[in-house]
């Protein structure tokens, strides 16, 4: 019993350190030290506040008690010996590591995707999702601010992925704290995009902290976590994205950004609200 106490408090500790270091470094740059360095970067310009913060923080620790029990029972229980995480990196070429977390973070967007737009039906948003939302001005701190039931739906993908997809402790660690960075990323409250990242084809496919961003001050579209494939497919991706983007850049590089967008007639047709 010991030690199985001793491996709770070990994945919950590493869990929290993983949290407060990697959402805590960007803040400390971003908010505290260097803040008026990157004003012109700031996306919305109401600033979140001290009870934000806190608010975010609490939460999140609560989400890292969730995660702590979903990792504990996929890695140190006998439900491991139905999942197909292995043991032995021999088991495979040492190439699947990097393959199946790319294929691991596809999966997670999906599964984020489908997962955040039924958290928005107006029947479940109020209990559950809610207090993500509460986040209007998202801060590093608000990654991992979520309701209980939130923390157990936003958890559950490591179970699908256990019981999908041959992985590795390693691309199980990799996953959690790729994952983990990018999710920070959606939730800085300021773009750090490179200038020539808005001409590349890149742009067409993966968010940027802009786009999550919209999905917080507007609360519709824009559910996806990494790429931009479910919403511009299903029409969920809001139409003053683009638009919003480039006013951040703008104000960022103090010239004008030249857009490679649909039109406005082919950009907000079919929309969604939901």
């Amino acid at each position: 019993m010991q030690h199985f106490t001793d491996i709770i408090i070990r994945i919950f500790s590493v869990t929290a350190i993983r949290y407060f270091v990697i959402a805590g470094i960007p803040f400390l740059f971003f908010y505290v030290l260097l803040k008026g360095r990157f004003e012109r970067s700031r996306i919305q310009q109401r600033a979140a506040n001290a009870k934000d913060f806190l608010r975010e923080i609490l939460h999140s620790m609560q989400t890292t008690a969730v995660f702590t029990v979903i990792a504990l029972a996929l890695l140190f229980t006998p439900l491991r010996n139905y999942t197909l995480i292995y043991a032995n990196v021999g088991d495979y070429p040492a190439w699947w590591i990097p393959v199946s977390l790319i294929i691991s973070l596809i999966i997670h967007d999906t599964y984020f995707y489908w997962m955040h737009r039924l958290l928005h039906h107006p029947r479940l948003f109020k209990y559950t999702h809610l207090v993500h939302h509460k986040s209007v001005t998202p801060s590093p701190w608000a990654s991992y601010s979520f309701h209980f039931f939130e923390a157990w739906t936003e958890g559950f993908v490591l179970v699908v992925l256990a019981f999908t997809l041959p992985m590795h402790p390693i691309t199980i660690g990799l996953f959690t704290v790729v994952g983990f960075i990018i999710n920070v990323y959606g939730h800085l409250g300021f773009e750090i995009a490179p200038k020539r990242l808005r001409k590349s084809p890149l742009f067409k496919i993966i968010n940027t902290s802009t786009y999550h961003n919209l999905h917080h001050s507007k609360f519709k579209g824009n559910y996806s976590l990494y790429f931009r494939f479910w919403d511009r497919l299903m029409k969920t991706e809001h139409p003053d994205y683009e638009k919003e983007y480039d006013k951040v850049q703008q104000r960022r590089f103090g010239d004008a950004i030249q857009p490679q967008s649909l039109n406005a007639a082919e950009t907000t047709h079919g929309y969604s609200n939901l």
